[in-house]
């Protein structure tokens, strides 16, 4: 932009103006993804106007980093229409300087070498935040399948309990009845003693089934396993945060909350037309929190014949929690808060 200062022609305004106004892209371009398929264009033309007409080849390095790295995210399509128009803005360029000024960018030029950078950058972005990706689910995979290890072994104690004080208990039950019928002694004071130890017996009975039955239910990171799994044959980006605090929540919670995610999950790959999803998971003194990010754009919640809003709706509304669905300028974000209060995750 140096060589438009001091301005000496309207032609120099211009070029001023042009650059503002890319600044001001390139930071739309950073904070609304809502507007991408607008303000990427836009910077691309800009940059290649700067390129093609003054021949400045530097500012076309900035969106060939910065969307590259955007569209990482994104289906593989997208980098490819971005990176064919990015290369055929440097070659018209190109084309363009050695028609004005013969021999500017030869082959025995040196100025060539400075296309180096402009030329490698969009590719170098796009691997680079690939690997990023890639790494980051793969840390993410990791922690899944070491929660699900540890989840075998709560399943294998859930056995155990099952087979022994289970049994146990049964038996208790068993000989407490047959001995209310022998004892024909002191029938007042034998009885109700005998009505306890079975009532007892039957209680913690259920209790044990109730434990094991909680054990094998579907826990955050084995509903996450799988769903992250549908998402990426989705082309959906999935990320998280806090997830690993969160296999630490207590089992009942993890209960309550993994079938309602799943069904938000299972709307975004439907409905929500998403190319990425953020799932953060928080724990404040008094709730557990959980919120469902994406960058989709339905806002028809409600559908015919579709009972998935209503039903996560009704599974919050039984334990006392709370839920929440609304349309941002990002997409739509659904929000899930469970009390931490005992009696609400009964």
């Amino acid at each position: 932009m140096s060589e438009f200062v001091p301005t000496k022609s309207i032609t120099d305004w211009l070029w001023l103006v042009l650059g503002v106004l890319f600044l001001i892209v390139y930071v739309l371009v950073n904070e609304i993804d809502r507007w991408l398929p607008v303000t990427i264009p836009l910077e691309l033309l800009i940059a290649g106007s700067f390129a093609i007409f003054p021949f400045n080849f530097y500012m076309i390095i900035y969106p060939g980093w910065q969307v590259s790295f955007i569209l990482a995210r994104y289906p593989q399509k997208y980098f490819r229409w971005f990176a064919t128009a990015f290369y055929l803005i440097i070659v018209i360029g190109l084309w363009r300087a050695n028609l004005v000024h013969p021999g500017t960018f030869s082959l025995t030029n040196s100025n060539l070498v400075n296309l180096v950078f402009p030329l490698i950058a969009p590719i170098f972005a796009y691997i680079a935040a690939r690997s990023i990706i890639r790494q980051r689910q793969l840390r993410q995979t990791n922690r899944r399948l070491e929660a699900i290890v540890r989840r075998g072994e709560r399943e294998r104690i859930a056995r155990d309990l099952h087979d022994t004080l289970g049994q146990s208990f049964s038996m208790i039950t068993l000989k407490a009845e047959l001995a209310k019928k022998l004892l024909v002694k002191a029938p007042d004071r034998v009885g109700s003693e005998l009505d306890d130890i079975a009532q007892t017996s039957r209680h913690d009975l259920q209790l044990v089934r109730a434990i094991v039955n909680d054990l094998h239910q579907q826990s955050l990171s084995e509903m996450m396993l799988t769903q992250g799994k549908n998402l990426a044959e989705a082309n959906v980006v999935l990320l998280t945060d806090g997830e690993k605090d969160a296999t630490e929540w207590p089992t009942k919670v993890q209960i309550h909350l993994s079938p309602v995610i799943s069904e938000a999950i299972t709307n975004v790959i439907r409905h929500a037309h998403a190319h990425q999803v953020q799932i953060t998971f928080e724990q404040t003194p008094s709730d557990f929190i959980v919120t469902i990010q994406d960058d989709g754009r339905s806002k028809n919640y409600v559908r015919a014949g579709s009972n998935g809003i209503s039903g996560m709706q009704q599974r919050m509304k039984e334990v006392n929690g709370s839920f929440s669905i609304v349309h941002n300028r990002q997409g739509t974000l659904v929000t899930l808060k469970l009390s931490k209060e005992q009696e609400h995750l009964s």
